[in-house]
């Protein structure tokens, strides 16, 4: 991967697939490998982005893509992927997993299903709820009622009210 379209490309949406990568891991490690897959696949793919959305909705949706796949691995395989290192960028962003009360929060958000991770994600991005579906790729009028449910849940085990 050239330093250009790292630079270019995907350095100013890191926070975008740091948070999600997050979502999806339970350790250092697993993030950081997370996110050179990531990273790898949008460098490996970036030539099949057709300008039908912003930029940054593909990465969303690569993002979360690949943390499906790479999580649906895991549990099938019990594979663990190698990692070198985490660009120095990447790693002052991921310094958040030291925050206590963020942790907790990702924590919760680890309870949630695969796919409503990814939505109050994209809610806590503060994404409209169409950019949610195209992202997503479901129907606009069903994110409102489903954010509502993930934040009832949310709540609940914040509360200490589920396991």
């Amino acid at each position: 991967m050239s330093s250009d379209f790292y630079t270019l490309s995907i350095l100013p949406y890191a926070a975008i697939i740091i948070k999600i990568c997050r979502a999806y891991t339970n350790s250092q490690e697993d993030f950081e490998d997370y996110y050179q897959e990531v990273c790898l696949q949008i460098w490996k793919s970036h030539e099949n982005f057709r300008g039908q959305s912003e930029w940054s909705t593909w990465i969303y949706r690569l993002s979360l893509n690949v943390c499906l796949t790479l999580l649906k691995k895991k549990k099938n395989n019990h594979q663990h992927f190698a990692s070198d290192y985490l660009p120095a960028e990447a790693i002052e962003d991921s310094q958040v997993f030291a925050d206590e009360s963020l942790q907790e929060l990702y924590n919760a958000i680890r309870q949630l299903s695969e796919l409503d991770r990814g939505v109050i994600l994209l809610y806590l991005e503060e994404k409209s709820y169409q950019e949610i579906a195209d992202i997503i790729g479901t129907n606009p009028n069903n994110i409102g009622v489903r954010i509502k449910r993930i934040k009832e849940r949310l709540k609940k085990i914040l509360d200490g009210k589920v396991n």
